[in-house]
């Protein structure tokens, strides 16, 4: 019997992709969509952190530590953060600046604190003690808005398959179950909308599509990206 083995998917603009996790996930959570890139021809790699026992200072340092080994190669990288991962990559990005960023891609990324995580913040005490340092990060207006804003092109990709209405703790405003509209846009720049929730955007066919688009355009350079429903 021939065995016939599945190569991945050649592409004109291939590269090095680092995916970083959201809050309470880990990098299992990307596997799905690394999977997809890969069969496009993108080499990926991951970023994992666990919040009982880092502080955000140390998280951020070992991340641009892996950046600072991505930009000795002299080659354009893409980056992909979900939820809190795109913070911590925002956050690393600002230190170092010799990085060839292709793109940055945040999926659920809260760029002003979230209502729904102060929330559990303040009344759901397990939250607190598994979060720490990060929760406090999370959920600290005058952190996130401190953040350096990026300096490299972005996409930010929100979701839209949260609950909307009378009984909804954000009203009739479009969420994805976690961060609301508003709370991902960044500096006026609209998020991409797609209809997703929070915990699954990496694995929205039209997440990917977009994700695919970005990474195999040489010259992305769009930082406000129109939004779609």
């Amino acid at each position: 019997m021939i065995s016939i083995s599945r190569k991945p998917k050649a592409s004109a603009h291939a590269m090095q992709l680092l995916l970083a996790h959201g809050l309470g996930r880990t990098p299992v959570s990307l596997f799905g969509l690394a999977a997809e890139l890969r069969r496009a021809g993108h080499r990926t790699r991951f970023f994992g952190y666990f919040p009982p026992l880092e502080p955000v200072a140390w998280i951020v340092h070992r991340l641009a530590e892996r950046l600072r080994a991505l930009a000795a190669r002299g080659q354009p990288v893409g980056l992909i953060g979900h939820s809190l991962g795109g913070l911590l990559l925002r956050s690393a990005l600002a230190n170092v600046p010799e990085l060839q960023v292709h793109h940055l891609i945040t999926l659920g990324t809260p760029h002003s604190a979230p209502r729904i995580a102060r929330f559990v913040w303040r009344w759901f005490p397990p939250f607190r003690l598994y979060s720490r340092d990060c929760g406090r990060f999370l959920t600290s207006p005058d952190a996130l808005e401190n953040l350096p804003p990026p300096t490299v092109p972005f996409t930010l990709i929100a979701g839209t398959a949260g609950p909307c209405g009378r009984w909804s703790p954000y009203g009739t405003e479009p969420n994805d179950g976690v961060v609301t509209v508003t709370e991902a846009r960044l500096h006026g720049t609209e998020p991409v909308f797609v209809p997703g929730l929070h915990s699954f955007l990496m694995d929205t066919i039209a997440v990917r599509a977009r994700i695919l688009a970005i990474m195999g355009n040489s010259d992305s350079r769009t930082s406000f990206p129109d939004s779609e429903v």
